[in-house]
């Protein structure tokens, strides 16, 4: 599933590819992809200019002349740009036709991406509904608020960080990630972790996805950004994905469970669970 660097990377992509262009038609080939009617959604983006390009949390938002596109990627999603003509691709399920010739198609195996219409100044609410907490950067992230947040809850930590509402955009690999550099063992309650691991595992976060963005993502399975490059931080993940190897702090093995439903890597030796 892309997360918060993957979904940061194809902004960028599509920044530079989209941003300026002006949409002449829309075609949707699987409407329950499109939560706002997708009749309306077709007609509303005929002649609105991609004025810019931004990202919260998870989600892609397009702002356009007098809307904004909001589209979660989920799974499998993804983006594709034809300067030209567009191949045939029974997975290719909205394309946005430009004014010069050029489209956008966005592509989804699994089909449950998402892709909504907003005016402009419905955006804030619509991410105060989903609950979406704070973006993982120094500025928004605030420790003091997490700390409270997590003193409130019993849930093990690694599902807490998974669910959106203590800062935006970690998922399954990122949260690994995170965990083994703060040393906290991932199915510690939240409200057990100490002031230490709580200003650690606030850190971990910002340097794990700074780091994820800067290498452009991970590229497990079929993730790839806008350009169709691949991604290089799976180079760099430390657990996720590397059970019964040795850890690369205390060369323990390292182990996977499941936790929530989601598999879990961790090393015993270093995140050690407590209480």
């Amino acid at each position: 599933m892309p997360e918060l660097p993957e979904v940061e990377t194809v902004r960028r992509g599509l920044k530079r590819l989209v941003k300026g262009k002006v949409i002449e038609k829309v075609k949707v080939t699987y409407a329950p992809m499109v939560k706002t009617g997708v009749d309306t959604f077709c007609q509303d983006l005929i002649g609105q200019e991609i004025e810019h390009v931004e990202r919260r949390g998870k989600y892609l938002l397009l702002y356009l002349t007098d809307f904004v596109l909001i589209s979660h990627l989920r799974m499998e999603g993804k983006y594709n740009f034809f300067p030209e003509q567009v191949p045939t691709n029974k997975h290719f399920h909205v394309l946005f036709t430009f004014t010069d010739g050029s489209t956008l198609v966005y592509q989804d195996v699994r089909k449950f991406g998402t892709m909504e219409l907003l005016g402009k100044s419905d955006v804030e609410v619509y991410f105060i509904s989903r609950k979406i907490g704070p973006e993982p950067s120094e500025e928004d992230f605030g420790l003091e608020e997490f700390v409270k947040k997590l003193a409130k809850s019993k849930k093990p930590i690694k599902s807490h960080l998974l669910d959106q509402s203590l800062v935006a955009g970690l998922g399954n690999i990122y949260v690994d990630e995170v965990l083994f550099r703060a040393q906290v063992h991932p199915a510690q309650a939240s409200q057990q972790l100490s002031a230490e691991q709580v200003a650690d595992l606030r850190q971990a976060t910002i340097e794990v996805l700074r780091l994820g963005i800067e290498k452009g993502g991970s590229t497990i399975r079929t993730y790839k950004n806008a350009l169709g490059m691949d991604g290089t931080m799976q180079d760099y993940l430390q657990v996720y994905g590397k059970t019964g190897q040795a850890c690369p702090r205390c060369q323990t093995e390292i182990v996977k469970i499941q936790l929530g439903g989601r598999g879990t890597h961790f090393c015993p030796q270093c995140q050690v669970k407590h209480g």
